[in-house]
């Protein structure tokens, strides 16, 4: 089998087994903590968690603020808008270009001692390998895999 699809299978298996899932009865603050071994780590990559929008708002903000400083009456309320709208323009543009890039990522996929394979993608941890030991911890988007001591 190709190498696309044997990770199509994979992913395909990890989806079924994720559909049959009940979910716990215990409290939202529980964090589950399973363990197993590294079946396959993959270089990948994340976007950036830094969140859409801040620095639009943050860009108009100061836009508006200096905007305020010239003129007087009409003139200084188009000053504002003009510099609210140019802040937005440049706030949105500077996180576009200096935060918001791909951050390198591994996909870990984990056969669990119970038999089930489960893939989480995480950022790296140059501390993993094929064949470790490790704990899974957490569920959904918040797992996390770290090396069993």
């Amino acid at each position: 089998m190709t190498r696309f699809a044997s990770l199509s299978l994979v992913l395909a298996f990890v989806i079924a087994v994720a559909g049959c899932a009940t979910p716990g009865g215990g409290s939202p603050n529980e964090v589950e903590i399973r363990t197993g071994r590294i079946e396959q780590i993959t270089a990948t990559t994340i976007q950036s968690n830094h969140h859409q929008g801040v620095g639009a708002i943050l860009g108009g903000i100061a836009g508006a603020g200096i905007g305020s400083l010239i003129g007087a009456g009409t003139g200084r309320d188009v000053a504002i808008a003009a510099g609210a709208i140019a802040g937005v323009v440049g706030g949105n543009y500077v996180q576009k270009r200096e935060f918001d890039k791909p951050q390198p990522a591994q996909q870990v996929i984990v056969r669990l001692n119970s038999g089930v394979l489960v893939s989480i993608t995480q950022p790296v941890n140059p501390s993993l390998a094929n064949g470790m030991r490790v704990y899974v911890e957490g569920a959904g988007a918040d797992a996390r895999v770290i090396p069993a001591r």
